[in-house]
């Protein structure tokens, strides 16, 4: 199979697993509001966050791994690659064990600090329900899955998930439409994603004779703390809100924050597919061609990531009110039209996505030790502020804390790079910043007057469409002002990215 017939494969699989994450994501919180109450949806949301520090070495180690595994890969290697797998696969079983110690603490103490009307044993019964699936990928799945994906075969693992999700979606549907409990569903639940790291594994030790009992006379896998490091702080921006909410606030309020999360982190999570393959270009550029090339090809990145931010974030800003207020019209024991939080959140989103480019410019050129400091003074940073304000200002609290954190580290990844790996000045970044104001303050002046109450999905829709036309040309017109010869040079960079292989 060639890596243009992968890259497509890749492409095609993580489209549609964002597409059925996105319309499973909508579907199934929107019945747990209706049929078992906001109390329930944000104990199961407040859970699957705390559970979430499980997954804290797939981005940190995982990244570092499929580095080490390129080169072998492509030589085909198979000692080095067998190193590399069983060097892996002692590091995650070790974690694990920590993991499993995390979880089993979380089992008796959650029910204790967490302002519900359930007992314990129906909230440690939950966890232990909830947990299943996400701990099977470190005993069972993890290496194997970073082998294909670093062998330009994530596509088996993301079309696995997508029917998952189908399948998990659909079932989940008929327990809930015939009144089973929320542990029911629950389980279900992990017991169908579990079998995913099961079958992937048995897929890939069928492609690669890895051979388990090679002796390892040195490390093979460099930096792997450091990325881990690195993964840990940022695990800890992405739970902080709900857990200062679980623990200061009411599961209500946390019930609040995943419904309008729902929608910022679907944005987000399409904001992130653009960049997918990046990571790879850019390492191998700086490897072959330099800075100086790096430089030109980064500067066309950096602008497309800039302006679809700002159109898919404006667009949201505008648009998630009213989506919420339809999404919960029924939902009558919490207030769930909150404008000032959903801005608020939908900003450090924003501030997310727009620091994607500098991101993946360090990892590219691998800077993790350099720049781990800037994760763990984010992670406080955004611990303090939302602890601070949370008792005082709930929701808009936690939010201030993500944004003031996310933004820290925007621009300290903005500058390092210019600094660090790209050897050019600053200012260009905040022009970027300065048009992105621009842009967004346009938006919102060009709509000011325009209704924005809908009273189902088809006129939510009209609206969305309504304001799609405007921001779109809006959006047109700044850019050409500031960037006339940049957006013809995006032309010509996604016109070459999609002409076929000679």
């Amino acid at each position: 199979m060639t890596r243009k017939k992968k890259a497509l494969l890749t492409s095609l699989a993580s489209f549609s697993n964002q597409i059925v994450t996105i319309v499973s994501g909508f579907l199934l919180p929107r019945l747990f509001l209706t049929h078992y109450g906001s109390e329930v949806n944000g104990l199961v949301s407040s859970i699957a966050q705390f559970l979430g520090f499980i997954t804290l070495a797939e981005c940190g180690v995982g990244t570092v791994v499929g580095s080490a595994l390129y080169k072998p890969l492509a030589d085909k290697n198979y000692g080095e690659i067998s190193k590399i797998v069983v060097s892996s696969e002692r590091f995650f079983k070790k974690l694990s064990v920590l993991l499993f110690s995390y979880t089993a603490a979380l089992f008796f103490l959650y029910p204790t600090f967490t302002n519900t009307s359930f007992d314990f044993f129906y909230t440690a019964s939950l966890i232990l329900v909830i947990s299943i699936s996400s701990f099977a990928q470190y005993f069972i799945g993890m290496t194997y899955r970073i082998l294909l994906n670093a062998d330009q075969l994530g596509f088996i693992s993301l079309f696995m998930q997508v029917a998952a999700i189908i399948l998990n979606t659909g079932i989940s549907i008929v327990l809930i439409h015939f009144n089973y409990p929320v542990h029911t569903v629950k389980l279900v639940s992990s017991l169908i994603f579990l079998f995913h790291p099961i079958i992937l594994t048995r897929i890939a030790k069928h492609l690669y004779p890895i051979d388990k009992k090679i002796v390892l006379t040195e490390e093979p896998i460099k930096q792997k703390w450091n990325g881990l490091a690195q993964h840990v702080a940022a695990v800890i921006l992405n739970n902080t809100d709900v857990v200062v909410l679980t623990v200061f606030s009411t599961l209500k309020n946390v019930s609040i924050y995943a419904v309008y999360n729902l929608v910022a982190n679907g944005v987000k999570n399409l904001v992130d597919s653009l960049t997918s393959g990046t990571q790879a270009l850019f390492g191998n550029l700086l490897a072959k061609e330099g800075p100086e090339k790096t430089r030109e090809v980064f500067g066309t990145f950096e602008w497309i990531m800039h302006t679809f931010t700002v159109f898919a974030f404006g667009m949201t800003a505008l648009l998630i009110v009213p989506f919420v207020s339809i999404y919960t019209r029924g939902v009558t024991d919490v207030q769930y039209v909150q404008p000032l939080f959903a801005f608020l959140i939908t900003l450090a989103q924003a501030f997310y996505c727009i620091r994607l480019p500098y991101s993946i410019m360090v990892v590219a050129a691998g800077h993790y030790k350099q720049t781990q400091m800037s994760a763990f003074i984010e992670s406080i940073i955004n611990i303090a502020v939302s602890v601070a304000l949370v008792i005082n200002f709930g929701l808009v609290g936690v939010a201030v804390g993500t944004i003031l954190a996310i933004l820290f580290r925007t621009l300290y990844f903005a500058i390092y790079i210019n600094k660090n790996i790209l050897a050019k000045s600053s200012l260009g970044f905040f022009k970027h910043l300065l048009v992105d104001f621009l842009t967004a303050a346009s938006f919102y002046l060009l709509t000011l007057g325009i209704p924005k109450e809908t009273a189902n999905y088809g006129e939510w829709i009209l609206l969305a469409c309504k304001f799609g036309v405007i921001c779109f040309a809006a959006s047109a017109v700044i850019n050409l002002i500031f960037y006339r010869k940049t957006i013809f040079d995006a032309i010509d960079f996604i016109k070459s990215k999609a002409r076929p292989a000679s």
